[in-house]
């Protein structure tokens, strides 16, 4: 399929052209409206001879033209003939409109997949079906079907989306622009993933954002992702299905698989994706995108308010949403003295008072000696724009900031309104030509500026970018291995473990203990019996060869009472190790994304706070060391309340371990357990004390 003949197309047919109300009517009045070039652009329909005052064609075999992409607005029932028709015009792309698809059930799931095999037989690229269709505002390619005010929406932003609502949502803003808006629909054949990754690598997007609520290519979906983590291309994405609800609700409205949220999660912060909640996140947050020219070079920001309660609530708000206020030298604070009255304070927010709001000569002497502050990365403007007044205030401000920021080495500026209202055009639009974003009010605002001190600092080559899937891992039958081989397994992997032995008898146990060193533990080593303790399986602080004899028939009685028939044959016998902090480590599969590390603090951090961190394999130290430092309970492991630090560097270089293991394995892991992992002081390492490994049966 070639998406370009369906996203670029030099010629098009709208067949079911109208005037009336609807996909036909409203699409032919967007093309209309917005496209330039009208040459090669053909109305279809057998009701009509003129439609909008231009000839209207009995059927597309009639164009005296070829056709490069079909716009069919009519009901589901001809929308296969007409696609045959088409192919006869050599179409190579298709915007279906039609509803009654896969969103409906098993029935309109067959109709859907017919659809497809038709569309992949003629060769025939497919937008939809259940769909809103697309804009491409830099080749002037319109096949739109919500209507929209006119105005001029060309810009930088791509947008996809499984939901056409959201699309039209983002054409209503004022001053946001587009390079294509694409509604998929149900992506029955061109998928989510192949818009997104379209816009990736088009050089005319310079921010990706995208609605989505179901995955149904991960190898294409993280190879965008990748892709755009190289080039430094913001990826901003608005992902449903986080709750139950959510996911019954993607199954009925485009046919989606929701997947694995926290996989999903995981996947966005290894690839440096901006994941927001809600509708308003996704449009602002790749507005400041699409605006800034240059990021901030450091992370604390000034801001300028118009009032002292402002500038009070912006402190608040920054302290509340993690945002980091610059501490103002003893320089700049003597400069800024010399500008404001002596009643105010020369302070971060700073209340610019009347004698800075009102004069923009006054205002960009100080926003120039903010900017040269060496604490200050970026500067914040607060002030709420609206268009019932005519607002002095706000003519000024922009005055002055157009005065402070023509410098090359001016410091990027966001401007924070305070209440939501609808914004002077006049003055949004000054905005817009000088590349300041406006945020939505404070907690979004702030919020926004997270994000883009997130992309700021990510570094793709700090990450390991390799993505590491196997589709042979769906089917099969899988096994627990003992505890002895799970930790052999561990040992030849390179995750240190305590010598060990397994013993079938008694007698075996006496000329073994010689080789170890007191004190012991000895369980139960059975593929029956994974819960060792439950079963009394488990003697722990064993001092001499008489204690573990008689440790040896508790163990093997008790795991028989346990479980009957179970497989007891043998006991494991290893070093005690000694006690330290608890952490959990290992590896999870998810059915679309492969293999995740999975790290926590173990005891009551997991079951409590389920504090528990997810990433994709495989890791680099970096990853791994961020996976451990965004843990809830981090803190006890640096020294909290007198306690040693611990050796996070150790526990760092195990966790790349185990994700070396699982690509290692990958076609045939399916979990991995290490519990308890004990991490001691720091520089004394880490050492696994229980793991278990599940793979697939040979």
């Amino acid at each position: 399929m070639n998406i370009e003949k369906l996203l670029r197309p030099k010629s098009m047919a709208i067949i079911g052209a109208s005037e009336k109300d609807g996909f036909g009517g409203d699409t032919c009045r967007i093309i209309l409206q917005y496209k330039k070039e009208q040459s090669r652009v053909y109305f279809v329909n057998p009701k009509y001879s003129m439609v909008f005052d231009r000839i209207c064609y009995p059927a597309i075999a009639d164009i005296e033209d070829e056709v490069d992409m079909a716009i069919i607005c009519t009901p589901k029932k001809a929308v296969n003939t007409l696609l045959r028709e088409a192919a006869g015009k050599g179409c190579k792309g298709a915007v279906v409109f039609a509803s009654g698809y896969a969103e409906t059930g098993s029935e309109g799931k067959a109709d859907q997949d017919e659809l497809v095999d038709l569309c992949d037989k003629l060769d025939i690229a497919l937008m939809g079906p259940n769909c809103a269709g697309f804009a491409n505002y830099i080749d002037d390619v319109f096949s739109f079907a919500f209507l929209t005010d006119y105005r001029q929406r060309k810009g930088n932003i791509g947008l996809v989306s499984q939901s056409g609502q959201i699309c039209l949502a983002g054409l209503d803003l004022p001053n946001i622009g587009f390079s294509h808006i694409i509604s998929s629909g149900n992506s029955a054949q061109i998928t989510v993933e192949e818009y997104l990754s379209f816009l990736v690598d088009d050089e005319d997007t310079k921010v990706v954002c995208a609605y989505i609520e179901g995955i149904k290519k991960p190898e294409l979906f993280i190879n965008a992702l990748r892709r755009a983590a190289l080039k430094r291309k913001p990826v901003v994405i608005l992902k449903s299905g986080r709750s139950e609800k959510a996911r019954e609700l993607a199954a009925s409205h485009t046919g989606s698989l929701a997947g694995s949220d926290k996989a999903l999660s995981a996947i966005f912060e290894k690839y440096g994706v901006l994941r927001v909640d809600d509708v308003q996140e996704l449009f602002f947050t790749a507005q400041v995108f699409s605006r800034l020219k240059k990021m901030p070079a450091s992370f604390k920001y000034a801001s300028l308010n118009v009032s002292g309660g402002e500038a009070l609530i912006t402190a608040d708000t920054a302290l509340l949403s993690g945002i980091e206020l610059a501490e103002f030298g003893q320089e700049t604070k003597q400069k800024l003295k010399q500008l404001l009255p002596f009643y105010a304070t020369a302070s971060n927010p700073l209340d610019m008072t009347a004698t800075l709001a009102y004069d923009p000569d006054k205002l960009a002497a100080a926003l120039k000696i903010i900017m040269d502050d060496q604490d200050v990365g970026a500067v914040i403007m607060g002030y709420t724009i609206n268009n019932v007044i005519t607002d002095t205030t706000v003519r000024c401000l922009i005055e002055g900031l157009e005065k402070a920021t023509c410098s090359e080495h001016a410091k990027p500026v966001v401007w924070l309104t305070f209440v939501s209202h609808t914004p002077d055009k006049e003055q949004s639009d000054h905005l817009e030509v000088m590349n300041i974003p406006v945020l939505p009010p404070s907690k979004y605002g702030f919020k926004i500026l997270g994000s883009l001190n997130k992309f700021a600092s990510y570094r793709a080559e700090e990450r390991n970018l390799d993505f590491v899937n196997s589709t042979a891992r769906a089917a099969g039958k899988y096994a627990a291995l003992t505890e002895y081989e799970s930790m052999k397994e561990l040992a030849d992997a390179g995750i240190a473990s305590v010598k060990q032995v397994v013993v079938p008898d008694k007698t075996t146990l006496q000329k073994v203990i010689a080789e170890l060193r007191f004190p012991l533990v000895m369980k139960i080593d059975s593929p029956d019996i994974l819960h060792k303790s439950d079963a009394g399986a488990v003697k722990l602080n064993i001092g001499s060869k008489e204690e573990a004899l008689v440790a040896f028939d508790e163990i093997t009685g008790n795991a028989g009472r346990y479980k009957p028939g179970a497989r007891i044959g043998s006991v494991l016998v290893r070093e005690m190790i000694p006690q330290g902090t608890e952490v959990i480590a290992g590896i999870v599969t998810d059915n679309q994304f492969g293999a995740f590390v999975m790290v926590g603090l173990g005891g009551v951090f997991v079951e409590l706070f389920e504090d528990i961190q997810l990433y994709p394999v495989p890791l680099s130290k970096h990853e791994a060391k961020k996976m451990i430092t965004s843990l809830k309970a981090y803190k006890l492991l640096t020294g909290f309340r007198g306690e040693p630090s611990k050796d996070v560097d150790a526990l760092s270089d195990l966790i790349v371990r185990v994700g070396d293991y699982a690509c290692n394995h990958i076609n045939n892991l399916k979990e991995m357990d290490i519990n308890p992992l004990f991490i001691y002081e720091e520089g004394k390492g880490v050492a696994p004390a229980d793991a278990l490994i599940v793979k697939e049966i040979p």
